[in-house]
């Protein structure tokens, strides 16, 4: 009996599922690095006006509610992110471009109004930053955080965005990723087709369809999926960024958390779901 015991346990441990690990060293692993491709690949290129997966480049005013980050570590070093505007003096981005394990922030300069990260729009300096009081740096769980800008005001260029409302999962949706991250797993030297600000269109998915890629553990009901087929995702370098809808008026839906590790490997990714987070940021703006 003992014997037939150890048998099952021993089993049931190689038959436990393999998930797609998620990075949390952000700005180590993937920020910092990304700071410095993107910094150079804006200093080749000479264009006015006008990192995403499979996207296309974004016009200037395309997204005014984007805000770039770059980001000022306590070690020195530079980081980037991305945020939504959500209102005249505050901004929402992902926890994690905040705090990690092993890195934190001082200081977050948001870029409005702009399709470079480095130079251009409005460049404003904070470093009030609320996280979320139960953001997890292991699991990625509630990972948001809110930060107070000084106040902007809006034109064709730079613009709120409203925080979507109510119980809609959006599964099936389209939705709109934008940031200045990589355009694919081969693009870190690639300095000449590198226009810093892009989007893409991505279909969300059910959340049991992402925890059999990534766990329960990260993926739990205020998260939100979308699918990464056809090459076409989110990517190294667009955290915190939004991921939008139409619907009878602009809504952030999600908040740019984790995805694979490759970003063309047809694998989810995932966000912060705004829903699940609309009343923990109205009670800070």
């Amino acid at each position: 009996m003992k014997l037939f015991l150890v048998v099952v346990g021993l089993s049931v441990a190689v038959a436990a599922p393999q998930y797609e690990p998620i990075i949390t060293d952000y700005h180590n692993v993937i920020g910092i690095p990304e700071a410095a491709r993107i910094k150079a690949a804006e200093a080749a290129l000479d264009f006015d006006g006008a990192r995403i997966v499979g996207g296309s480049t974004s016009n200037l005013g395309q997204h005014p509610h984007m805000g770039g980050l770059v980001i000022s570590l306590t070690s020195g070093a530079t980081s980037v992110c991305g945020s939504s505007l959500i209102s005249n003096n505050r901004i929402a981005t992902a926890a994690h471009c905040w705090r990690t394990p092993v890195s934190q922030a001082n200081r977050f300069t948001v870029v409005l109004g702009s399709i470079r990260l480095f130079s251009g729009g409005t460049r404003i300096n904070t470093n009030s930053v609320t996280m979320h009081g139960s953001y997890n740096m292991n699991t990625l769980v509630n990972d948001v955080a809110i930060a107070t800008i000084s106040w902007v005001n809006f034109n064709n260029n730079i613009r709120a965005i409203a925080l979507a409302s109510g119980s809609n999962q959006y599964v099936g949706v389209t939705a709109t990723a934008a940031g200045f991250g990589r355009t694919g797993d081969s693009a870190s030297g690639d300095i000449t087709n590198n226009q810093p600000l892009r989007h893409v269109n991505l279909p969300v998915i059910s959340n049991a369809e992402c925890a059999r890629v990534f766990g329960s553990t990260t993926v739990i009901a205020s998260t939100l999926c979308v699918s990464g087929a056809n090459g076409r995702s989110i990517c190294t370098g667009d955290s915190g960024g939004p991921l939008t809808i139409n619907n009878n008026g602009l809504l952030v839906i999600g908040i740019t958390s984790f995805g694979p590790q490759g970003c063309q490997r047809g694998l989810p990714a995932g966000f912060a779901r705004v829903t699940s987070f609309q009343s923990w940021f109205r009670a800070r703006m």
